[in-house]
């Protein structure tokens, strides 16, 4: 898979290229994109419009656009997506973050910030405690009992170190039952698996 970081300068930070040595970096106003299948990180800047940004690079169907936000929020993440884009993480995230980003999106999943995913998750479970006649999805039934456990705690918006300490397990056994629990019940990524989790059909 080719990774292209698209910036104003064609300057790489080093955890980008730690990241991915063999990843492209290109000027934004001089962008010769590859063709073909890729990860675009577009880089967002203060101050700069995302829409400017993206509807200025000729971008084939088959390339998934990851935003780079330098001051990321709700804001630009929502409009991320709204213009097509399957992630938004910030700028200056860690390498081993940016390899998690490139396998979900890869994968089909979406990456959103986690301060918006646990307020997506808190309103859909709230939104589902609130109905009364919703049934009891056989989801469990599919999971041993410490993945069940593992679910139940992302569908509540907890983080990898959060289910962990609670469960007292490392958080690398957490990323262990994760894999098991996607596999096992059909979802891509957390979001999915939390909506599933509190009875939203996907």
């Amino acid at each position: 898979m080719v990774h292209c970081f698209v910036d104003r300068d064609a300057t790489a930070l080093p955890s980008w290229l730690e990241a991915f040595p063999q990843a492209r970096v290109a000027r934004r106003e001089a962008a010769q994109l590859p063709a073909g299948m890729g990860v675009l990180w577009c880089r967002c800047r203060p101050e700069e419009n995302l829409a400017t940004i993206l509807g200025a690079l000729t971008i084939s169907p088959s390339q998934i656009i990851v935003i780079l936000a330098d001051e990321p929020d709700d804001a630009i993440i929502a409009d991320a997506f709204a213009l097509g884009a399957s992630g938004c993480c910030n700028t200056y995230a860690a390498p081993e973050v940016l390899r998690q980003v490139a396998l979900v999106v890869q994968n089909g999943g979406l990456w959103i910030g986690q301060s918006l995913l646990r307020r997506l998750v808190g309103s859909t479970s709230r939104a589902i405690e609130a109905r009364a006649e919703v049934t009891a999805d056989t989801w469990s039934a599919l999971l041993s009992e410490r993945e069940s456990q593992v679910a139940k705690l992302v569908a509540g918006g907890a983080s990898n170190k959060e289910i962990a300490d609670q469960l007292a397990i490392t958080e690398r056994t957490v990323k262990a039952h994760l894999s098991a629990i996607f596999e096992k019940l059909g979802v891509r990524d957390r979001l999915q698996l939390s909506l599933r989790i509190n009875g939203v059909k996907l």
